[in-house]
């Protein structure tokens, strides 16, 4: 089985529309392209990765499928669209015709309007999702988890994956209601979830103690078979190295058997990105 991991970002800096970058991410404000990957990947012995996008414009899905087409262990790509464009239907077929573009991802996190999603015009894009062979990653909070139950209702064909476990508040040793509207939307076939980010929101105790509840309900709800492993790198480097992370996520997983842990390390994302 190929080792994959579902979750990591690559950036240029000088190409200038990573709007998020401030003060509070100083220490990776700088240049992450593949070469600087490869180490990671290869201590790891993952052959494989998804690349998320990491701005809020199609320019940066268009550098992402560039590289894509450069780097053999870019598996898939999944980039972002103007969900309130005219022509919004318009670019998601022109970029599915990419044969490593995968899927998208509005930065829902960063929105106000918790209900954003289920406009009826950002259903209507989402709708044709399916049928060109692409799925949706939800970058979302605990407050978004019945939104996305919602969604996964209303677009029951479309592939949803969770991104971060919906980044529940770790460092605040807070399970409730995430938990809860964690298993109530795990009642939806078509949605996964990623083990990844968790670290960020660890705060100051980044062991696998302080994680494993979070990881166990995940587990839980989802089971293995819904469930992908991500390094969420270089955002990781905020707070643990790459070899750190893959140690934790192994410890945390020690007690599933080899198929389990086939699916979440590999199988799963293979699956569910069409790897």
């Amino acid at each position: 089985m190929v080792r994959i991991d579902a979750h990591q970002h690559y950036w240029k800096i000088a190409r200038g529309d990573y709007d998020w970058m401030g003060p509070a991410v100083a220490p990776i404000i700088r240049d992450y392209l593949p070469a600087d990957l490869q180490p990671h990947l290869k201590a790891a012995g993952i052959g494989k990765t998804v690349v998320v996008q990491a701005a809020a414009t199609v320019a940066e899905t268009e550098f992402m499928l560039e590289l894509a087409e450069q780097e053999a262990s870019i598996g898939g790509v999944v980039g972002w669209i103007d969900l309130d464009a005219p022509d919004a239907l318009a670019v998601l077929k022109r970029l599915a015709g990419h044969q490593k573009f995968r899927g998208i991802r509005p930065m829902l996190q960063d929105i106000d309007d918790t209900f954003f999603i289920l406009a009826e015009h950002r259903i209507a894009v989402l709708a044709a999702l399916p049928s060109l062979g692409l799925a949706f990653d939800a970058l979302v909070q605990p407050r978004h988890l019945p939104i996305v139950a919602a969604l996964a209702d209303r677009l029951p064909e479309l592939q949803i994956v969770v991104d971060h476990g919906a980044k529940p508040f770790i460092a605040k040793g807070i399970t409730e209601p995430w938990a809860s509207d964690m298993a109530a939307l795990a009642q939806r076939p078509n949605v996964f979830a990623k083990i990844s980010g968790l670290l960020i929101e660890a705060g100051e105790d980044r062991s696998a103690t302080a994680l494993k509840p979070y990881v166990e309900t995940l587990l839980s709800a989802f089971g293995p078979e819904r469930l992908m492993f991500g390094s969420d790198w270089p955002v990781l480097e905020l707070a643990a190295s790459y070899d750190d992370w893959w140690r934790i996520a192994n410890e945390l997983t020690a007690g599933l058997n080899a198929a389990e842990r086939d699916a979440i390390f590999g199988g799963t994302a293979a699956r569910f990105y069409r790897l």
